[in-house]
This record gives structure tokens, sequence and C-alpha cells, in this order.
């Protein structure tokens, strides 16, 4: 396979990458299989582990600041750890229920979905209020949570491509 084909190959992943994750879908995963496919494809002469490891360094960073930050948002605004976890699960359940919609299903019905998950299990212990102010952190958090997985895909395409041009 030709260098210019699997580096086309590795920018259309990373594009699509970064047009899914902020579907709510695993969009940095897709970056990273794209460089160590454009790896594979090209015998690892340009990406190797260093690069491989930065990627999927940031990656997983992406996937702990998201959790993090819902959580984190949904105390803020006076939830407890329940509605944490009523953020997350509700955001993952939201964003898959929505994927049939096209385009912003799933972008809507995870914003939902946290709220929902973080307000249901805040109300189950505290006050109705209480539940709404932690919903409106999960859905901060999950907004917040997808800019910083955008700019990290942004800083895996130039990774990745920036190390395929050195090839």
């Amino acid at each position: 396979m030709t260098h210019t084909l699997a580096t086309l190959l590795l920018a259309l992943c990373c594009l699509a990458g970064l047009v899914l994750v902020p579907l709510g879908l695993p969009g940095l995963w897709v970056m990273v299989a794209g460089v160590v496919g454009y790896g594979w494809l090209t015998d690892f002469r340009s990406v190797g582990v260093t690069t491989i490891a930065l990627v999927l360094g940031l990656a997983l960073v992406g996937e702990i600041v998201e959790t993090w930050l819902g959580f984190r948002l949904a105390r803020r605004y006076g939830g407890s750890s329940r509605a944490g976890w009523g953020a997350l699960v509700g955001g993952i359940v939201g964003a898959v229920v929505g994927v049939p919609v096209p385009i912003i299903g799933s972008v809507i019905a995870g914003l939902v979905g946290s709220f929902a998950g973080a307000a249901i299990l805040e109300y189950s212990r505290s006050t109705a209020a209480t539940a709404v102010r932690a919903g409106w952190g999960a859905v901060l958090g999950r907004a917040a949570a997808a800019a910083v997985k955008i700019a990290l895909g942004i800083v895996i395409a130039v990774v990745g491509i920036f190390a395929a041009l050195q090839g």
C-alpha cells in the first residue's frame, strides 16, 4: 500500500473520530485505531511505540476526564455521588437510545439522559430543587467533557498526521 493512501486513510479516521466525539461515540478510539492502522500499513516506519503510547494516553485521559467532569459538576451543583453515577449511566443510555435519530439524536439524548440520571438518583435521597441543580451540573459536565475530548482529538490528529508526514 502506498504511503499516500495510508496517510489518506489516517486522515479519514481522524476526521471521522472528530465527528463522532460530540455525538457521544468513541471517536478518540477510532482515531487511535487509525494511527495504529497507519503504523501497521507502513511497517511502523514513522509511527512507533512512542507515537502509539502518546495517542493511547491522550484517549485514556479523555475518557477519565469525561467521567470525572460528570461526577464533579453534578456534585458541585449540589448532588451526591449517586447523582454522578446517574449522570454517567444516564448519559450513556441516552446516547445509545438517540443514535437512530440522525446527526444530533445521540447528543441531545445524551444530555437529557445525563440530566435525568443525575436528577432521578439525587431526588431519591434529596429535594426536587437539589435534584434539578445536580441534573443541570451533569449536563454542563457532559458538555465540558465533549469540549475537552474534541481538543484531545485535535491533538491526536495532529500527532498522527505529523508522524505520518515524517515517513
